[in-house]
């Protein structure tokens, strides 16, 4: 494990919070914003990943409002600025809070960028482009310091190869063995898992397929549950109860902590929690929050 891989896994810990709300960029909302980050920080979470298309720009408030919690884009879509942009950022934000910010990187999906093409090859000049700012001295992101949104095999080895390591999105602990396998011993590997506080299992499973409509729609997602060995009657209609049981954890409080634990079981150095409400997307769930950290006592870190 290089130096740099081995203090950004103890820096973000087992356990991390995904959220669209904290990078929200309304002024207005800013306090809350920072209020919210800090108790996070409190409550003994290593890391907070900021959901939509998130950038530097978002992360800066919440770092400047805590002391330790590193905050992470997952993702910012190599469509969305080009690399100068990127890199520039960063510079900025590693002089003042060194060590606080980390780049999750992804292609994004072909029904939501219009200029969409060879994501793989993109995403290797993309890096390249980082790269080259950085031996320049114009700043740029160093490998040990960004992270890619990885499904398939050869993302997966581009995170290996050119990265800390990958933050797999909407995936089951079978994807995360399989994740591991590829990435070796070293890599940072970092899943996304959705959660419902909920024991009723109607109610759980509405909620939770509220959420994942919009993503069964998107063909990197679906071709990943067909390799992982779910058929395409489970990925109509909403979801199969079977697609929908693998991605959201629900029920009793012993068996969301053994689902979240099946993870690191599987590989995962870091587990990012996406908890799933009836409230408004952009929601802060700060009471679900609080219930998630005491069941998976996050404060002894």
């Amino acid at each position: 494990m290089s130096d740099t891989t081995g203090r950004l896994r103890e820096a973000v810990g087992r356990y991390g919070i995904w959220s669209i709300g904290l990078r929200s960029e309304d002024a207005a909302r800013r306090g809350e914003l920072a209020e919210a980050a800090s108790e996070l920080e409190e409550l003994g979470y290593g890391a907070v990943w900021l959901g939509g298309n998130s950038t530097a720009r978002n992360a800066a408030p919440l770092i400047e409002a805590t002391g330790r919690i590193v905050v992470a884009t997952s993702i910012q879509s190599i469509w969305q600025q080009d690399p100068a942009t990127t890199a520039a950022e960063f510079t900025e934000l590693e002089a003042a809070h060194p060590g606080r910010f980390v780049l999750g990187l992804g292609v994004s999906h072909g029904p939501r960028v219009k200029q969409y093409r060879k994501p793989y090859a993109t995403m290797v000049g993309h890096l390249d482009r980082l790269d080259e700012l950085e031996r320049s001295g114009e700043g740029g992101v160093p490998a040990g310091r960004r992270v890619l949104a990885a499904l398939g095999p050869r993302m997966l080895e581009l995170s290996r190869d050119r990265a800390a390591g990958a933050i797999p999105y909407l995936v089951t602990p079978d994807h995360t063995a399989r994740a591991r396998a590829v990435l070796g011993e070293t890599a940072l590997l970092a899943p996304e898992f959705k959660v419902v506080l909920e024991t009723d299992p109607d109610r759980a499973r509405t909620l939770a397929r509220s959420c994942l409509a919009p993503y069964l729609e998107l063909p990197n997602y679906t071709n990943n549950f067909l390799r992982l060995g779910f058929t395409e009657s489970d990925i109509a209609g909403g979801g199969s109860d079977r697609l929908i049981d693998a991605l959201v954890a629900w029920g009793e409080e012993s068996r969301i902590r053994d689902r979240v634990e099946e993870f690191h079981t599987a590989g995962a150095d870091h587990v990012a929690l996406q908890v799933i409400t009836d409230g408004p997307v952009d929601a802060l769930p700060r009471q679900e929050w609080r219930r998630l950290a005491s069941l998976l006592e996050t404060g002894a870190r």
